[in-house]
């Protein structure tokens, strides 16, 4: 049983609904909000639980060639990610832009 207190009932909805979403399994095709920890040569790590986190490849933000992923995304940005893998070390493999990603940028080329 768990009891949850807050000033409002609405707040109160709130939490616990995170609460039950932490326990609920993560399975392929989910989408969620992540906020961006770590950005590298060829993607960025993505927490997009606390304490779960991904990493969406630079192949995976925009529909063309990008070369630096810092030209559309920043650390602590928020942005959606699409679980697409989960390999036998249990590591996330997310997609951006299958979860609806918009770039500020425009493609070049």
């Amino acid at each position: 049983q768990v009891f949850v207190t807050a000033p409002s009932a609405q707040e109160a909805k709130g939490a616990l609904d995170e609460i039950l979403s932490q326990g609920s399994k993560i399975k392929i095709g989910d989408i969620f909000q992540a906020k961006v920890k770590k950005i590298t040569d060829f993607g960025a790590f993505v927490e997009f639980r606390p304490g779960q986190e991904g990493l969406v490849h630079i192949s995976q933000f925009v529909p063309w060639h990008l070369d630096r992923v810092e030209k559309i995304i920043h650390l602590g940005e928020i942005i959606p990610v699409k679980v697409m893998e989960i390999d036998q070390e249990g590591r996330y493999k997310l997609s951006a832009k299958a979860a609806g990603f918009q770039s500020k940028e425009k493609q070049h080329g």
